[in-house]
């Protein structure tokens, strides 16, 4: 490719790196501010994030999204709530469902943790146009579509190259 494309491709993949390194790092040092083990924080993360969006999570999601065996999450899940930091209740019409519920003391902690960091994050993007935005929310959106192909490619071949 011809006019720098492929040197400004690779430098946003590598400014993408260093993001998920600096969000890694967020999450070690809130896990840490917590007293939790970083996995636990990181899925107390998730279900109080899924909760905001008002999308719920079940433990099989959470499972999903903190790459941890049904096993491994029913312990994690069990750490949790005898901490008092989630709950699991049936609120769906199929009371065979769980919904995973985070307890306002993390949602309060979590605020206080990621509050200062949103806003500048905000400010950040606030000189961006709209229409760049959701340029740039297509861009990730597709980034991650093609991570998550490769990652179930991956899992279907037994964890090797796909």
């Amino acid at each position: 490719m011809g006019d720098g494309v492929a040197e400004q491709r690779e430098r946003l993949m590598e400014g993408l790196r260093i993001y998920g390194g600096h969000y890694t790092e967020l999450g070690r040092r809130f896990a840490a501010w917590l007293g939790l083990h970083s996995t636990d924080a990181t899925a107390v993360l998730e279900i109080a994030a899924a909760e905001e969006r008002g999308t719920p999570l079940s433990p099989a999601r959470l499972s999903e999204r903190v790459s941890l065996s049904t096993g491994a999450t029913t312990a994690l899940l069990n750490r949790l709530e005898a901490a008092g930091h989630i709950t699991r209740t049936r609120e769906h019409s199929d009371r065979r469902i769980v919904t995973l519920r985070s307890g306002s003391h993390i949602r309060e902690r979590a605020d206080e943790f990621f509050g200062p960091l949103a806003h500048r994050l905000d400010a950040a993007m606030a000189p961006y146009p709209p229409q760049l935005l959701r340029q740039f929310e297509q861009f990730v959106t597709d980034l991650n579509a093609t991570m998550d192909a490769h990652l179930a490619e991956r899992r279907d071949h037994g964890g090797g190259p796909a």
